[in-house]
């Protein structure tokens, strides 16, 4: 995935946590974030890389998320690793 790519999919997945106050009340409370410091910080990549990585802790939460958003949940992992300027690493 394209860093551009990986950066629009993780700023619909910031705006979608955003509407979700109980889930925003985590996020907030997991992270030290304030909703200041998340406005400050939404252009980059390793704060949306925390965002990307929070909403991965439950499959359902990325499952709500990309229904909600018509975003490809196989593509959550893609643009986290797309935003810290690497590619999966393949062992085989």
């Amino acid at each position: 995935m394209a860093p551009r790519s990986a950066q629009t999919y993780a700023l619909t997945v910031l705006g979608w946590l955003v509407a979700r106050d109980d889930l925003l009340e985590l996020f907030v409370g997991s992270t030290g974030s304030t909703l200041e410091s998340m406005k400050e910080n939404a252009q980059e990549a390793d704060f949306l890389v925390s965002v990307l990585d929070f909403l991965m802790i439950d499959d359902q939460w990325v499952l709500d998320c990309c229904y909600d958003t018509n975003l490809d949940p196989n593509n959550m992992r893609l643009a986290r690793l797309a935003l810290l300027g690497g590619e999966e690493m393949h062992w085989t």
